[in-house]
């Protein structure tokens, strides 16, 4: 019986094992669980905070680009390219040449006017002068016959008029020397009249007349010759060649853009700024931008222009939700000081500008 109660005990003590052994693992199993969906918890949480700060509007920067003034670099001489005396990338000074042309039109053009010109200096000079003295001569002579056959009249009439008092001629006879002496009288007259217009020459309206279109004339030359002097075109200002168009040999008409100057000297920056941003942008305040072309570096600028770019340029409709449309207006700055280096097309951008003090107007 003792063996038997001992065995029976050892048995009982072995269960007991067991259902402790049950119990620690279901345990295990809970924290486990526990731990797991504690984790999965923080995931979600974090996961959900990250959303949120990514939904979260970052700070706006506006960017802008750097431009220049440029000039176009054009001719009234149509023709040829003989010749350029720069390449893009060339900084010039105003004065310096530029490219050749030539026009063998223009020439042409330019010998036919000289010649009407002398043609009508001569036209002019010979109205001036008047008339030859060989004319002259001549009229004089036929005023001086004119008159001899008056006085022959004349004194043939005084006779007939004596013969017809004493009753020798008829008045017929009397009346015939009296209309020849008439007649002598009157190509007397005529011959005169000759002679002074030959002395006199032209009349003032022809002298004037003839000095118009020897003025003409000489325009013309002067029109032609203005064209050839774009022969050669020289720089009208200081700056760099940007672009260089045509190429040597072709034909370029009147007019026709040849180069482009960049005046690098006269830098200014052009950002497009929604109207709700305006409040930090006024006229003759200072900003501060950073140019990452050039390390990022950091500069200020002035801005001197504001400019409403036009219902098509609208930014952002806001009717929607009961707003209005929030127009964009661009707005210019020029540097404060010179940046080297800056050079158009570059990317300047702008973050919230700076609390700054409007200059004082000189």
């Amino acid at each position: 019986m003792t063996t038997e109660n001992n065995d029976q005990q050892v048995n009982l003590t072995e269960v007991g094992d067991n259902v402790v052994d049950q119990k620690t693992i279901v345990k295990k199993k809970d924290r486990a669980l526990l731990l797991s969906l504690a984790i999965f918890a923080l995931v979600i949480a974090g996961v959900a905070v990250a959303g949120i700060l990514s939904l979260k509007p970052a700070e706006e920067t506006i960017q802008g680009q750097a431009d220049c003034e440029t000039t176009r670099v054009s001719g009234k001489l149509p023709g040829r390219i003989v010749k350029f005396y720069v390449k893009e990338g060339d900084y010039v000074h105003k004065g310096d040449k530029l490219v050749s042309i030539y026009s063998s039109t223009v020439d042409a053009k330019l010998s036919q006017a000289k010649s009407m010109q002398g043609v009508a200096a001569s036209q002019s000079q010979k109205v001036d002068r008047g008339t030859r003295d060989e004319l002259k001569n001549s009229a004089y002579n036929m005023w001086q016959q004119a008159k001899a056959a008056e006085e022959i009249a004349q004194k043939t009439y005084q006779r007939m008029e004596s013969l017809y008092a004493q009753g020798v001629v008829t008045a017929q006879k009397r009346d015939e020397a009296k209309a020849a002496f008439d007649a002598a009288s009157a190509q007397v007259l005529a011959a005169k009249s000759q002679y002074d217009m030959a002395v006199n020459g032209a009349q003032r309206e022809d002298k004037s007349a003839a000095n118009s279109m020897e003025a003409a004339a000489r325009a013309q030359v002067r029109e032609v010759e203005s064209l050839l002097e774009d022969q050669v075109l020289v720089a009208p200002c200081d700056g760099e060649v940007s672009e260089i168009y045509p190429h040597e040999g072709e034909l370029v008409a009147m007019g026709t853009p040849i180069m482009t100057i960049s005046k690098l000297y006269d830098m200014w920056v052009s950002f497009s700024v929604r109207e709700d941003k305006l409040k930090d942008f006024e006229m003759n305040k200072e900003i501060s931008v950073t140019i990452p072309a050039l390390g990022n570096k950091t500069t200020k600028l002035q801005v001197y222009y504001i400019h409403d770019m036009g219902s098509y340029a609208v930014w952002q409709a806001t009717k929607a939700t009961g707003g209005y449309d929030s127009k964009t207006f661009e707005i210019k700055a020029r540097p404060v000081e010179l940046v080297e280096n800056l050079r158009p097309g570059m990317s300047v951008l702008l973050g919230k500008p700076e609390a700054t003090v409007e200059k004082k107007k000189k």
